[in-house]
């Protein structure tokens, strides 16, 4: 019994782990570029974006001022060009 006990904890926890790794993002710059992101970055306030949560989405009046441009890496977008870092 203490087996299967020891068990069910050491699953929980390894779910839990995996669980709040997987994380994913929305980024906007101020340009209108919006992508998403695998992994939590750090973006300087000079970068000029925005992080909201994955279910972020704009509303139908913003649709205009707003453009999905996924790229894959690390960086953001400025001015039309991807920028890594």
């Amino acid at each position: 019994m203490k087996l299967l006990a020891r068990t069910a904890v050491i699953a929980a926890s390894l779910l839990a782990v995996t669980a709040t790794t997987a994380s994913a993002e929305i980024v906007c710059n101020d340009d209108g570029d919006c992508w998403h992101v695998r992994e939590r970055h750090v973006y300087r306030p000079e970068f000029g974006v925005t992080v909201y949560p994955d279910t972020w989405r704009w509303r139908d009046a913003d649709a205009r001022r707003y453009r999905w441009r996924e790229h894959e890496g690390r960086g953001y977008w400025h001015r039309g060009v991807w920028v890594g870092f």
